[in-house]
């Protein structure tokens, strides 16, 4: 375990490999899980306030669900989360060569708004818990993410390389700095 600031990171960020390999997993992992994307309370503002410049970008059954269940819902532990299509996948994804992606991202991509995606999909496989006194980044293992680990173990990158993007994003360089500087000494 590695402290930096009230962050506890668990040494399976620094240690185990993974890179999405979206030729393989086919981004699967919008599709699959219990509930929508978590969002945190910035990030529904953000997501009402650019909807109209996302709509475009979504399915016709995205746009329903949207529709009938609010730019995010609340799901059964009482977390905000993006909406989905027939209780499966997230209403923010389009299909595009038979890979599932993010409208979100592309209109992103495409400089139609400024905010790339939420932050716990830019962030997976690591998960943030909040508790009173810190937070727990953990790695989260999920298999249909073995491609990913394939891949990372075969290119040797950790999943904190891997993540630097969206860690610099979350937390900032200089913490981003003291996790490499932490990680260099294990």
């Amino acid at each position: 375990m590695i402290k930096i600031n009230n962050q506890l990171i668990s040494s399976d960020i620094i240690e185990k490999k993974f890179i999405c390999d979206f030729e393989r997993c086919k981004g699967t992992c919008c599709i699959h899980g219990d509930s929508g994307a978590p969002l945190e309370n910035n990030e529904i503002k953000i997501i009402e306030k650019i909807y109209p410049k996302i709509k475009p970008y979504l399915r016709k059954e995205g746009i329903k669900a949207v529709e009938q269940q609010g730019k995010y819902s609340v799901d059964m532990d009482s977390g905000q989360v993006t909406p989905l299509i027939n209780g499966r996948e997230c209403a923010y994804t389009f299909f595009e060569d038979g890979i599932t992606k993010c409208a979100i991202e592309r209109a992103y991509f495409d400089k139609k708004i400024k905010f790339r995606k939420p932050i716990s999909c830019h962030l997976y496989p690591i998960r943030i818990n909040i508790y009173k006194d810190f937070e727990a980044l953990n790695y989260d293992v999920w298999g249909i993410c073995e491609a990913a680990r394939d891949l990372g173990a075969k290119l040797n990158v950790p999943v904190y390389k891997f993540l630097k993007e969206p860690l610099i994003r979350k937390y900032g360089e200089y913490w981003y700095k003291q996790l490499i500087n932490a990680s260099t000494k294990r």
